[in-house]
């Protein structure tokens, strides 16, 4: 079978040839349908890194059929659809799991493709739960990639005044007032933060949620601190190249900070509620996606996520 790997090298993506999974008696075999590129973690954590990486960490959103299953295993059949936590690759091997949400059944309507964002709709899902936002909020989402993007339809589940977005990227302001954002700011048109204090009456937004990373994080954690209203919330989400980040104590004294993921809720059960999201429409997974690829295109997918950031949010890698 066929497996996206990343040897030594910036962008060095291929396909490479190894044996097909074999499982034992406590776990199942998925063929795959469909897997989901993470602009976030692929490619600032993977792709331009010049060391090898594990081809098992290449990938973690995938949907497809159990097409075998250990002695053991009394939960899944062979031909029942399910999304896996898994890599790039024709076939994978899960262990099932009561509590980690790493293999989920799929509604019949729901199709392979939506089921690939089904990993980052439980995490903005856990997100928004941590998050502390009311009823009657101005909520700030800072950055809409597929994370930015994801927790901007969750939140709206959270009935808040309004929602606003900023990004740099047309597209994706486009897109993120297509799907359900009350406003979204052009950052290389409006200052984002003088945009935000005007829509507050000067006050500032009551929950600040910080969806950029990468090269631009530093920045947009800087904008967090200006345009949250005093006793607001700061909450950290993004990946930022492993670099310090400016915390300026005069603005964050009478404000309060939240980063990761803050519950003891199992992950499946959290999984389960992000999967009903995505089947009721709360979740326009859909409506996300940009770019669809052949398998035997990994690379070309991967380079297009890199070097056309302004044209591409949710990319696929068929494997049917």
């Amino acid at each position: 079978m066929l497996q996206v790997t990343k040897p030594e090298g910036f962008g060095n993506i291929q396909l490479e040839e190894v044996p097909m999974p074999e499982i034992n008696a406590q776990q199942i075999r998925v063929e795959t349908d469909t897997t989901l590129i993470s602009r976030g973690s692929e490619l600032f954590r993977r792709y331009i890194m010049e060391e090898a990486v594990s081809p098992s960490i290449m990938g973690y959103s995938l949907t497809g059929i159990v097409d075998a299953v250990g002695a053991e295993v009394t939960d899944y059949q062979v031909g029942e659809r399910v999304m896996v936590v898994a890599p790039h690759a024709q076939y994978v091997v899960a262990e099932p799991n009561t509590t980690d949400g790493r293999i989920v059944p799929l509604f019949d309507d729901v199709s392979f493709e939506a089921g690939t964002f089904l990993p980052l709709a439980t995490s903005a899902v856990a997100w928004s739960d941590s998050s502390g936002v009311k009823a009657g909020d101005t909520v700030v989402v800072l950055g809409q990639g597929l994370v930015g993007s994801l927790m901007m339809q969750v939140l709206r589940g959270y009935n808040p005044e309004r929602v606003i977005t900023v990004d740099a990227l047309p597209l994706r302001c486009e897109l993120s007032t297509r799907l359900g954002a009350d406003i979204s700011i052009n950052a290389d048109e409006r200052d984002p933060v003088e945009e935000v204090r005007r829509l507050t009456d000067g006050k500032g937004a009551d929950l600040v949620i910080d969806c950029v990373g990468g090269y631009a994080g530093v920045k947009s954690f800087e904008q967090a601190q200006d345009m949250t209203r005093q006793f607001g919330i700061i909450q950290l989400i993004a990946l930022y190249q492993q670099a310090p980040l400016p915390l300026h104590s005069s603005k964050i004294m009478s404000k309060r900070l939240v980063a990761g993921i803050l519950t003891d809720e199992p992950r499946s059960q959290i999984a389960a509620r992000a999967l009903e999201k995505i089947q009721n429409g709360e979740i326009r997974a859909s409506d996300m996606i940009t770019h669809r690829f052949q398998y035997t295109e990994a690379k070309a997918a991967f380079d297009l996520l890199w070097n056309s950031p302004g044209d591409t949010l949710g990319v696929l890698i068929k494997w049917q």
